[in-house]
């Protein structure tokens, strides 16, 4: 069972940004420019540490969210998406005309309890 996921279409921009840039990470951090929009980098350029958890990994791209924010989003499934329009961060996509946004949803019991969320 995963906590993100990952569409078609957000995939494909992945996978270009990957032949391009090689080794990515996605964060998605809560703080300036485009807010709680997931941003991609090249692996190496994103300072972590230890309150960046690792929500799962897309299309090879470890993707991370701060602490902080994952106490807003951990009962909800994650699917990250692309849209046209340019954002207003560093994030890879953006010279192309892109900018990665979230869906999310409410995690089922069932699914919460899997991911150790429920204390039922």
């Amino acid at each position: 069972m995963e906590r993100i996921a990952i569409t078609k279409e957000a995939a494909i921009v992945v996978n270009e940004l990957k032949a391009k840039y090689g080794d990515l990470i996605f964060h998605q951090s809560g703080g300036c420019c485009d807010g709680s929009a997931p941003m991609i980098f090249e692996k190496g350029d994103m300072y972590l540490d230890e309150s960046d958890i690792l929500l799962g990994t897309l299309e090879g791209v470890n993707f991370y969210m701060n602490q902080d924010q994952f106490e807003y989003w951990k009962h909800t499934h994650l699917t990250v998406d692309v849209t046209k329009g340019r954002g207003a961060s560093f994030s890879l996509e953006i010279p192309l005309g892109l900018r990665f946004l979230i869906q999310s949803r409410l995690l089922t019991a069932e699914e919460s309890k899997i991911l150790n969320l429920s204390k039922s």
